[in-house]
């Protein structure tokens, strides 16, 4: 069970994030995996993908997954046009609603193009996987696909309304030929009330590679953005998305006592909040414009002594950036919004956890880092947060796979 896989990411044009890092971890562990990008390719992942000796496609390889694809960037190109058309509150919410169900036809198209592509190309993988995949219409993605596959689903963005949820009912045949994939439970519990007929695994997305910072990174980091030895640095990753509090982070800022070096870098940012950071007293910001590449993202996190994830109370999806820094071994200051994820952190000394949407005790947590700086994770920090090897996630999905096609040979 170590042949080549079929890894398919929608998002692999995307820079940054922990998508594109898996995805060639992955094809780094397994040579000659067959790596499809509907969407095209970011050049730093398309080299290391290359280099791995992975196939890589960003354009469908056959008539039915070409049908499929354009049929697909028409369903989009009416979603967008949707979305500008209906963005007003004076439409009716299913008006308003409509371009995003369009959105969930146009990835299951995409998706089901991939997937004759490497029907075509490589009908009998050890294992075939869409990476980050769409939350709905998963029968139809395998009857249009032709294909038994896994799916990872991150997150419940969009639910299914009443034209969706009867185009999934019509392909409901295919569903025996999918295995949804839910990184955390508490996504793995919205889906199972969204879809209770369809089987799930709950298994961490990112991987370790095993590629700590280390010391020359961490002075090198430091001495990039001229911070000085003794001096506290906090980083802020990622784009400011609505699930993200930057609220809290504002507000948090404005009440520290004592001097705080911040790192922020992401798409998007709030240029009007980051002039405002740049004026407070006890704050002295460095900002990367993004999005940027792995290097760039080491230096990053080299320069701080602890990386800070806030997010709003019941968000439950995988944080790449908690993942991150457990991977790389800088410390964590991070909001109480996952029970899960606060339960495995509880009396870790590189940790600080604070109540999520609370300002006061976000100021208080960074004062702790200001004064004396938490440990650094060691490197069993990434098997605590469920992490794995690259090698042994590709085990576990040609396991997984494996079963599939065995449950769906005996129907």
């Amino acid at each position: 069970m170590t042949g080549p896989l079929v890894l398919i990411e929608p998002y692999a044009d995307r820079l940054g994030g922990h998508h594109q890092r898996t995805l060639v971890a992955l094809a780094q562990a397994r040579p000659g995996s067959l790596v499809i990008a509907p969407r095209g390719i970011a050049r730093e992942a398309a080299t290391a993908l290359r280099e791995a000796g992975a196939l890589l496609l960003t354009a469908p390889a056959g008539c039915p997954a070409a049908a499929l694809l354009a049929a697909s960037r028409l369903a989009a190109g009416l979603s967008k046009a949707g979305l500008r058309v209906f963005r007003s509150r004076r439409w009716p919410r299913l008006l308003r609603r409509l371009p995003h169900q369009i959105t969930l036809i146009a990835r299951c198209l995409a998706e089901a193009s991939a997937l004759r592509t490497a029907l075509r190309l490589e009908p009998g993988a050890g294992a075939v996987v869409i990476l980050s995949a769409s939350e709905a219409l998963h029968g139809a993605t395998a009857l249009l696909g032709g294909l038994p596959h896994l799916r990872f689903v991150h997150e419940q963005v969009t639910t299914e309304d009443t034209v969706v949820r009867f185009l999934g009912r019509l392909a409901c045949r295919g569903e025996g030929q999918v295995l949804t994939v839910c990184p955390t439970q508490a996504v793995g519990d919205q889906f199972t009330a969204a879809f209770p007929d369809l089987p799930i695994v709950t298994r961490a997305f990112a991987v370790d590679d095993g590629r700590r910072l280390t010391d020359a990174e961490r002075d090198g980091g430091r001495a990039a953005f001229g911070i000085p030895t003794g001096e506290a640095a906090v980083c802020l990753v990622g784009g400011w998305w609505p699930y993200k509090d930057i609220g809290v982070v504002d507000a948090a800022l404005a009440l520290l006592k004592e001097p705080l070096h911040l790192v922020v870098t992401g798409i998007p940012l709030d240029e009007a909040v980051l002039a405002r950071w740049h004026d407070l007293r006890n704050v002295r910001l460095h900002t990367v414009p993004g999005p940027v590449g792995e290097p760039v993202l080491r230096l990053v996190y080299a320069a701080a002594d602890a990386a800070l994830v806030t997010r709003r109370p019941g968000v439950g999806k995988e944080s790449g950036l908690v993942m991150d820094a457990a991977r790389l071994g800088v410390p964590l200051v991070v909001s109480e919004h996952d029970p899960g994820l606060t339960a495995r952190l509880s009396d870790q000394p590189w940790a600080l956890t604070f109540t999520a949407g609370t300002p006061d005790a976000l100021a208080e947590a960074l004062h702790c880092v200001i004064r004396q700086p938490p440990e650094q994770p060691g490197p069993e920090a990434p098997h605590l947060l469920g992490m794995w090897s690259a090698a042994g996630q590709a085990d576990f999905l040609t396991r997984t796979f494996a079963t599939l096609r065995t449950k769906e040979s005996r129907c």
